[in-house]
């Protein structure tokens, strides 16, 4: 099969992901193997690539939000079938044990593993994924429109969750790529004030566009005070005045799995009067499945823009120069 091949961490501007004939993958017990239709393209994908995360499998295919069509069972598949079509999230494996998993939190399961980076993930025409870590596609969906919902959608469902916001609530959204315009479409359904903070003017446009109240490129400009926050942008220094935006009892959710240094916190500023900070880690297969089907039942339609696979390099550097409004999605050709 054809794929793209990750061997060393280099930043994406040197076009560091190569394009190959490697062998076909054999689904093990207990994992299916899909013909992939597309894949999205994550921020955290270039993490993995420069070297933000600690280095795990290498070299390794990546990409963590694959859509595709069964067409090999391992032994021991009991629930899909040849020709189903699935979903490939970061996710994809956990120890089902411990003592999180056990509680509904496999989410923080030390023995978790991902896509695209312990294991081989959807840059390529054929992928492996444990039969209980995929996910059925609504039919509502096209594989285009389904394929960031995989990880920016379950990130930022999650990163909503987090936050506690009741339907009818004021949300910030600081940054505002692929998870964030999901969740601008999730809050707005629910009934939410939503603003968003961005210094792109192009992200700004769609933002209003798909039903923010307020954009401009300072928190401090926001009409209102926000009952919650979500920081998408994996940049510390923006944690204080997101802190800052927030209304007294409010809630700041950190949905980067990597971010750079915060500064120093006041607690009379930004703590005090009961704001809380929430950070997130990854998240569960029910998350998952509550998200694609809130997704599929408000008609939630992710903003794509498609580059042939053989184009993932430059599709990486147009995401990371901001180039992208809404989500990359990589065709198989």
């Amino acid at each position: 099969m054809t794929g793209f091949v990750f061997i060393s961490i280099a930043p994406v501007d040197r076009s560091p992901l190569r394009l190959q004939q490697v062998p076909d993958p054999t689904p093990g017990p207990g994992e299916v193997r899909l013909r992939v239709r597309c894949c999205a393209i994550c921020r955290t994908d270039l993490h993995v690539i420069e070297g933000d995360l600690p280095r795990m499998k290498l070299p390794v295919i990546p990409g963590h939000q694959a859509v595709g069509v069964v067409d090999q069972l391992g032994e021991g598949c009991a629930h899909l079938r040849v020709g189903d079509r699935v979903g490939v999230a970061w996710l994809r494996h956990t120890c089902g044990r411990c003592r999180f998993c056990t509680t509904g939190r496999e989410n923080l399961c030390p023995f978790s593993q991902y896509a695209g980076y312990h294991a081989d993930g959807g840059y390529a025409q054929l992928a492996v994924v444990p039969e209980a870590f995929a996910y059925r596609i609504p039919d509502e969906f096209d594989d285009i429109t389904a394929a960031p919902l995989l990880c920016a959608g379950i990130i930022g469902y999650r990163a909503l969750k987090r936050t506690g916001l009741h339907p009818g609530g004021r949300l910030a959204l600081v940054g505002f790529g692929s998870s964030a315009h999901v969740v601008l479409q999730i809050a707005v359904r629910r009934g939410c004030q939503v603003y968003v903070v961005s210094r792109n003017p192009n992200h700004q446009k769609l933002a209003r566009e798909l039903g923010a109240a307020w954009a401009g490129d300072d928190a401090a400009d926001m009409p209102a005070k926000a009952d919650a926050a979500i920081l998408f942008a994996p940049v510390g220094s923006l944690v204080p005045p997101a802190l800052a935006s927030l209304d007294r009892g409010g809630t700041l959710a950190l949905a980067g799995i990597h971010m750079s240094p915060i500064p120093a916190i006041d607690y009379d500023t930004h703590l005090f009067q009961e704001r809380d900070i929430h950070p997130v880690t990854a998240n569960t297969r029910q998350d998952g499945r509550e998200l694609l089907a809130e997704a599929a039942g408000s008609r939630v339609r992710p903003h794509t823009v498609t580059y042939p696979l053989s184009e993932a390099n430059r599709a990486l550097q147009d995401m990371k120069a901001g180039r992208i409004d809404g989500t990359g999605v990589l065709l198989m050709e």
